[in-house]
């Protein structure tokens, strides 16, 4: 049964690389006894019964098809639509004589229906659709020369963009684009959903996201440990639960901000209300001293305190059971003698901001705090470039724990949240471009923060709060992505931290 988003809640929560789901694809087959060519006849039904819900009026269709087995899904999708009547031109990138198999099977029996096959020398000016059949999961080189312009061509055209299993020049388990890839309106993915699609670049190449397992049995899957998870609030909200009745504020914990060096005030105090709407009992700032007073008036349910030094800081922290540092902390001598107390200090920790930055010069790990760096401060802690961060952030992400400990929480479309060895990292499949705007990573620390103070492990509050985070910025962004604000989140943080049963 087909399964599609934006309903995300729909799709698996397990993620593989490639060569995991080409070991699912080959134990389904020696296996299970399921013909390859079966398998593939599946996948082009499942991708033709999509392409008629998605595009209902779309009668004339364009195919660029490789010459393997994803090509082989192409041309079944090709076949299947000159049976339902539709116009469908293939056009094979690469030599059609070095088809074999199950490809040149599906080629065959695409041309017996009546189609033909002809050499990719451009699109077509007009056309309803156009289905992306070049590469599948097995990309491994950069993309050049005649297949690179026909992806180029692809991203040029206007006709939507529906790709098979994975969008051609995205690389599977690092979502990396290699060199030119299809940025598709929707992809659907056969059999396994391949990590690189949820992160990096694969947001933006793979559109909303479906998926069939072309009816694997289950036993198939028992062989491979998931690579990554999925993570979304969908699954997430499931762990809440009511609150007694009896509950009072002390009940929920006290979470402590410090930050907010001076003209840094609003990132402050974007953590604290960030951390009081996930449901902190109290929450305290402690910031320059400047801001004091301006911040009691602008948001009184924080307990503002102004700091002219580390030595004002001991009884705030005292009284903290969870610290979040670095929105707004700045890089001053001020800066650095509070980030050296708040270390002293023996309680649990969020790290974010300028706090990272101070950090990546030491070498710091405990394993009590959740580190939140953007790729630019994950550059920093591990003294590389943020292009080898981005080039691969799984592996980025484990490096980060491996050199710092804890919870490491790698920000940016796909957010990674990666622990110790216990479970694979996850990736957060909720979120929109509008989060690309400022204070967004000051409310996300707010929010972990916030839910630490309740009980929640450090991984929990991480996985949780990641994806408390990019759901409310969804919701926020009905009305649009651009424009969207890091205050906008506030409302529906406090909304979607009370789900209705």
């Amino acid at each position: 049964m087909i399964q599609t988003m934006p309903a995300a809640d729909q799709l698996p929560h397990a993620l593989y690389r490639a060569e995991q789901v080409r070991n699912l694809d080959r134990a389904a087959i020696e296996g299970q006894g399921i013909p390859g060519l079966t398998l593939m006849e599946r996948a082009g039904s499942a991708a033709f019964e999509l392409m008629g819900r998605l595009w209902p009026s779309a009668n004339d269709i364009t195919l660029l098809c490789g010459i393997g087995n994803n090509g082989g899904d192409g041309y079944v999708v090709a076949r299947l639509a000159l049976e339902g009547g539709l116009k469908a031109r293939v056009l094979v990138v690469g030599d059609p004589a070095r088809l074999k198999g199950d490809a040149l099977a599906s080629a065959d029996a695409y041309q017996a229906a009546g189609g033909e096959l002809y050499r990719f020398e451009g699109l077509p000016r007009r056309t309803d659709l156009i289905i992306d059949g070049v590469f599948g999961t097995g990309l491994e080189r950069e993309v050049a020369g005649r297949w690179r312009e026909a992806l180029k061509a692809v991203n040029g055209h206007t006709a939507p963009v529906l790709a098979l299993d994975i969008p051609s020049g995205l690389h599977s388990d690092t979502g990396r684009i290699m060199g030119e890839a299809v940025k598709a309106e929707a992809t659907i993915s056969f059999i396994g959903l391949k990590q690189g699609m949820f992160t990096g670049d694969g947001p933006t190449c793979c559109g909303h996201v479906h998926f069939d397992a072309l009816a694997v049995p289950a036993v198939v899957y028992s062989g491979e440990i998931p690579s990554a998870r999925r993570l979304d609030w969908a699954q997430q909200s499931t762990t809440l639960s009511p609150r007694p009745r009896a509950a009072h504020k002390g009940d929920f914990g006290h979470l402590l901000v410090v930050g907010g060096s001076r003209g840094f005030s609003g990132a402050v105090r974007l953590a604290g209300e960030a951390g009081a709407r996930s449901g902190a009992g109290l929450v305290s700032i402690a910031t320059h001293a400047d801001h004091g007073l301006l911040l009691d008036v602008a948001c009184p349910e924080l307990m503002c305190r102004g700091v002219a030094s580390a030595n004002d800081l001991g009884p705030l922290l005292e009284r903290a059971d969870v610290i979040a540092v670095g929105p707004g902390l700045a890089q001053t001598d001020w800066s650095k003698t509070l980030l050296d107390e708040v270390m002293e200090a023996g309680k649990p920790l969020v790290v974010d901001a300028d706090a990272l930055n101070l950090l990546a010069g030491s070498s710091g790990y405990r394993e009590d705090w959740v580190l939140t760096p953007h790729p630019g401060e994950a550059a920093r802690m591990l003294g590389c470039g943020t292009q080898d961060i981005m080039s691969d952030r799984f592996n980025a992400v484990a490096r980060l724990r491996e050199k710092y400990g804890g919870v490491i929480v790698l920000k940016g479309a796909g957010t990674l949240v990666q622990e110790g060895t216990s479970k694979p990292p996850g990736v957060c499949s909720d979120g929109n471009p509008g989060m690309a705007s400022g204070g967004m990573g000051d409310t996300l620390t707010g929010i972990i923060g916030g839910l630490m103070v309740q009980g929640f492990s450090p991984v929990s509050a991480a996985e949780m709060g990641v994806c408390l985070h990019a759901a409310a910025a969804d919701a926020a962004a009905r009305n649009g992505e651009r424009g969207l604000m890091a205050g906008d989140l506030l409302p529906e943080i406090h909304r979607l931290i009370n789900p209705v049963r």
